[in-house]
């Protein structure tokens, strides 16, 4: 089996690095906060020093938050003009002008680059059964593939040019999003009818929008069960401002991006910023008066 490197021990990461383990993957493991790294030593995971050393194992899979965050540790650091590794699969949801330039600066250092970012909560990578949208050069693809494998229901490849993973997964969050809204303003106006939410989240669910995001989304708004968070509205609205960026790049209106963003503008504002992105129907209840 490969080793590895992972950097960025999230609620994300740590699944994604338990599923490597069981495949028998030696995994040599970074995080800026040191409890995470020590939760997965004792579970067989290898401590790296620092965020450097990962980048010295073969491959090398990093879960980090944003492009500020990869800038920072990856590129201004120096670690990449210095790392050893074959490829670097990034896990994690970027712009699409920051995955061309990573992909340019790999390929200046001799080293494949693969975006992939995932479709799925932490409960998904648990099961390795994660979406994962892997775009790349052919032989990085390759080198990539085999600890992809062990997080993923399927693996998508979307062709050599690393943006358009991460352009497809930020089109799928900015879906996401809008319907999120969707649902928030509906609950909204039912509750100011006197209906259960709970049973509009239900018929929603198992009639016209069967899956699980308005029944999950819908459950979540009429419980008010925002944390722990499966995914915060502060990352909801940087990934609509990633899909606002992009379609900017191509000169293409997204109306309803706009109006979603000043949506979650409006939640971090409340000081809901950490709670799960489904409170949008707080604010929409806010709106209405409830």
């Amino acid at each position: 089996m490969e080793e590895i490197g992972f950097v960025g021990l999230g609620t994300m990461g740590r699944p994604m690095v338990r599923r490597l383990l069981a495949a028998g993957h030696r995994v040599v493991v970074w995080n800026r906060s040191r409890p995470a790294v020590d939760e997965l030593a004792a579970e067989g995971a290898v401590p790296a020093a620092e965020f450097a050393e990962a980048f010295d194992r073969p491959v090398v899979m990093s879960m980090l938050a944003d492009d500020a965050s990869l800038r920072a540790l990856l590129l201004d650091g120096g670690v990449l003009e210095a790392a050893r590794c074959r490829v670097h699969v990034n896990l994690a949801t970027v712009s699409a002008a920051f995955a061309a330039e990573l992909a340019r600066l790999h390929a200046d250092r001799g080293i494949g680059y693969v975006a992939a970012p995932v479709l799925g909560r932490a409960e998904v990578a648990a099961a390795g059964k994660l979406n994962v949208l892997a775009a790349g050069e052919a032989s990085a693809l390759d080198l990539a593939r085999p600890p992809l494998e062990p997080l993923a229901g399927r693996i998508w490849e979307l062709g050599e040019d690393p943006a358009r993973a991460n352009v497809v997964k930020i089109a799928v969050n900015f879906l996401l999003a809008g319907a999120i809204e969707a649902t928030a303003e509906a609950t909204a106006l039912v509750e100011s009818y006197g209906v259960d939410a709970a049973a509009f989240a239900e018929l929603l669910g198992g009639t016209l929008f069967p899956g699980p995001v308005y029944r999950g989304y819908g459950g979540l708004m009429a419980e008010r069960r925002y944390e722990p968070a499966g995914f915060t509205a502060r990352l909801g609205l940087k990934d609509v401002d990633l899909a606002l960026s992009a379609a900017r790049e191509r000169e293409l209106p997204l109306p309803t991006g706009s109006l979603v963003r000043d949506a979650l503008l409006e939640v971090l504002a409340a000081g809901w910023s950490e709670r799960d992105w489904a409170t949008l129907a707080d604010l929409a209840r806010r709106r209405a008066g409830l």
